[in-house]
């Protein structure tokens, strides 16, 4: 059986065996350790730009030009936050359920972001095949090739 992204309706899968929701949760790393220092920084813009989202507050868009622009090694802060704006519209779009994301400073990651990172890292490896399947796991085909261009320009800002 596989689970929605909203853990809220079981669809058959062809046979396939596969951990039950709750081992793949577990199995899952679950923090940002680990990941690259691009992966986290464009976790937090993508942090910021859900909390604004969330409470239509314009401070959350202010504080991920900020934080973009007080991040070492960022070379154009207003594309890096327009880029992961696109990536959070694109995968907010289609969903059954909002996007879960953690406050900016939190070292913990919830499903949503666990998916997040999986993308940022596949694309960031550059292996054939690897990120197209990570973002159909994640998104399905519906917003497949969208996903992934934005995963991808995101990426490599």
């Amino acid at each position: 059986m596989m689970q929605d992204a909203c853990d809220s309706l079981a669809v058959p899968d062809a046979g396939r065996s596969q951990l039950c929701p709750l081992q793949a949760a577990l199995a899952a790393p679950r923090s940002v350790e680990g990941y690259d220092d691009f992966c986290r920084v464009a976790l937090s813009l993508c942090r910021f730009i859900g909390a604004a989202y969330t409470t239509g507050a314009s401070d959350c868009w202010e504080a991920a030009y900020r934080f973009a622009d007080e991040t070492p090694g960022v070379a154009d802060s207003p594309l890096l936050v327009a880029r992961a704006a696109a990536l959070v519209r694109i995968l907010r779009s289609g969903r059954p359920c909002e996007l879960c994301f953690m406050p900016p400073s939190c070292r913990r990651l919830s499903k949503d972001e666990t998916e997040l990172m999986r993308l940022l890292a596949a694309a960031r490896r550059k292996q054939p095949g690897e990120l197209e399947s990570v973002v159909c796991q994640f998104v399905g085909n519906e917003n497949e090739i969208a996903t992934t261009r934005a995963v991808n320009a995101l990426a490599f800002c």
